[in-house]
């Protein structure tokens, strides 16, 4: 085993380490290492785990590493890779753990790799430029914990049905892809989901999702604590069965066509750290409720149609950090239960005017 992770190394990885070929775990990550990822690696027949993420390599993944017939752990995020990964490395049966998340690896998933890898736990890829449909043999990936393709250039329909096999499944991700096609219908698909009952993070945002959120929503994993769709088609209401989702500390419906009045089981939430509900089409007065969101820290509400006061209810939340209530039709003063709140020290907009400037938060 040899450990260099984690400390401030710079250079390229030193041709001299190619004859230690009873290496089984290699980790040299979070450095500063630069150049091309040695083919040699590909001779050390015993290793187990390889890990060189958080450095600077570039070039190609080395075709010999489909040689490394005992990789259990493949780790090679945050790096600059380019061109693809080697269709050998798909066929390492003993994988289950692999991720090459935020390189510039482009090119076609192979169709078959939930088949080929079947003791896969973790597989992420996201934040590259892959140019294929979602992998529907990953139903045969019993084990798959985590699967995390967001921001890679995925397309087609999302295959949930498939999903929906994959009982152990924790987080599933496939935020800024194109897997919905605008329409009524692309979210009938979550019902499947409701099989995942250890699903604890789901991410859906900016695919095209069309129609209206479905009823079935009350039927995922109580266990969810991220559960994000903005940016999409969707129109409707928020179904009021959001309430059974009480272990949530993130919701975002953000830029939707969603209107109507936003539910006041809302506040059954309080584990709530941020609700993003900012440029839809939400419509009468803000929910009182909300006052029982007490760990909430970002809340923001802003570009919508709520009418009424200004909620001085907002003042029992007392973790608020950043407030956005602004471009609104809201009237009144400035409640003093709002101004009062000492946690609220980063962000306050309540005009009736729009100012998006810190809308990255």
């Amino acid at each position: 085993m040899l450990d260099f992770g984690a400390n401030k190394l710079i250079g390229s990885i030193p041709n001299q380490l190619n004859s230690l070929l009873n290496l089984t775990h290699f980790w040299v990550d979070e450095n500063n290492l630069t150049g091309t990822i040695p083919n040699w690696i590909g001779n050390f027949s015993f290793m187990y785990a390889l890990s060189l993420s958080d450095n600077n390599f570039e070039g190609s993944i080395p075709n010999a590493f489909g040689l490394l017939t005992s990789l259990g752990r493949f780790v090679i995020p945050s790096n600059k890779l380019s061109g693809t990964v080697p269709s050998s490395v798909y066929n390492i049966s003993s994988l289950y753990y692999i991720t090459f998340t935020q390189n510039q690896l482009q090119g076609e998933l192979p169709q078959n790799v939930g088949t080929t890898l079947p003791n896969l736990e973790k597989f992420s890829g996201g934040v590259n430029k892959f140019t294929r449909s979602i992998l529907v043999s990953l139903s045969n990936a019993s084990k798959l914990r985590i699967l995390d393709f967001a921001e890679s250039g995925l397309t087609g329909k999302l295959p949930a049905e498939n999903f929906g096999s994959l009982r152990s499944l924790f987080k599933l991700n496939f935020d800024d892809n194109r897997l919905g096609n605008g329409k009524t219908g692309d979210l009938n698909s979550l019902s499947f989901l409701a099989n995942c009952t250890n699903l604890e993070v789901l991410g859906f945002s900016r695919k095209c999702f069309g129609g209206e959120l479905p009823e079935s929503i009350a039927s995922l994993s109580t266990k969810l604590i991220i559960f994000t769709m903005g940016g999409n088609l969707i129109r409707g209401s928020i179904p009021i069965g959001i309430a059974n989702l009480v272990n949530l500390t993130n919701l975002g419906m953000e830029q939707n066509y969603l209107g109507g009045s936003v539910p006041d089981v809302i506040g059954k939430l309080q584990k709530l750290q941020g609700l993003y509900l900012k440029l839809d089409q939400f419509s009468g007065t803000i929910p009182s409720t909300l006052r029982n969101l007490t760990s909430v820290t970002r809340l923001f509400m802003e570009g919508n149609k709520f009418e009424g006061s200004r909620p001085p209810s907002l003042g029992n939340c007392q973790n608020l950090m950043l407030l956005n209530l602004s471009s609104n039709q809201l009237s009144g003063t400035i409640p003093k239960e709002v101004i009062g709140l000492s946690s609220l020290s980063i962000y306050l907009s309540m005009s009736n005017k729009f100012f998006d400037w810190f809308s990255t938060i």
